[in-house]
């Protein structure tokens, strides 16, 4: 049986990554992001099917659903999100709090909401296990200066799963949550910050930081597990950082 999955972030970093690995895989893939022609790249290089959307649009939620149609859909894997700014709470602007909410908690519930019950008839009509999974943040998980907006936005987010995985007691329909943590992609650090020299400096002297296709790899391992297997949460870090602020830059090397 071949399975399909809606992947949202699909344009790069660890979206683009989860649906390239997934074809691979053997998968049918709708992938989704705002930028059209990154989407075509991706549609010509994977096979995946691909609809531009803002998630933070309800409309463009409805026609992805409608786009989506009623072939079978096993897997929800919302990826799309962001960090912006970096002020601290005091100096905050609340039209980026507003974005953050809305880009990284709020399309997560709409989109739970519009494809809720395919995930649901797939299950029924296949005899199967239907799957929802959120890639949150290590943000979400532990406070740090300069990180008020993103830290809020990705807490709302991470109540979300834990409240699904509630609700849905008693379905077979599987809730995953993977937290990552220093991910060295193109654009996190840049679109947050807005200043290459200051994206980069975020990973100056990090030892191997994890990358997109780390975050792939976890993605597609969860999607792969018996069905009767739930991994509630998934924390990754880079060996380099220990917690939130514990970042080693430099080598790795035994004490000695």
């Amino acid at each position: 049986m071949t399975r399909r999955a809606i992947i949202t972030g699909a344009s790069s970093g660890i979206g683009r990554a989860s649906v390239v690995l997934l074809r691979e895989r053997g998968w049918d893939v709708i992938g989704v992001a705002r930028r059209a022609d990154r989407l075509e790249s991706l549609a010509k290089e994977t096979g995946a099917e691909v609809f531009a959307a803002d998630l933070t649009r309800q409309q463009d939620i409805d026609a992805l659903a409608e786009f989506a149609g009623t072939d079978p859909v096993h897997a929800l894997v919302h990826i799309a999100g962001g960090a912006l700014g970096s002020d601290r709470v005091e100096d905050g602007d609340s039209d980026e709090w507003l974005r953050m909410f809305e880009m990284n908690a709020l399309s997560a519930q709409r989109l739970v909401k519009a494809f809720l019950p395919q995930l649901r008839r797939t299950a029924a009509d296949q005899g199967t296990h239907a799957d929802l999974l959120f890639l949150t943040s290590t943000a979400a998980q532990g406070a740090y200066p300069g990180g008020g907006g993103y830290n809020a936005a990705k807490a709302a987010e991470a109540m979300i799963p834990r409240v699904l995985r509630q609700e849905l007691v008693g379905e077979p329909i599987r809730v995953f949550e993977i937290a990552p943590g220093l991910v060295h992609t193109p654009e996190f650090s840049l679109t947050r910050l807005g200043d290459q020299a200051a994206a980069d400096a975020v990973y100056d002297g990090v030892d191997s930081p994890l990358v997109a296709e780390d975050v792939a790899d976890v993605v597609a391992y969860c999607l792969g597990l018996p069905g009767h297997v739930n991994l509630d949460l998934i924390t990754m870090r880079p060996v380099a950082q220990g917690a939130q602020h514990a970042l080693h830059r430099g080598p790795l090397a035994p004490r000695v």
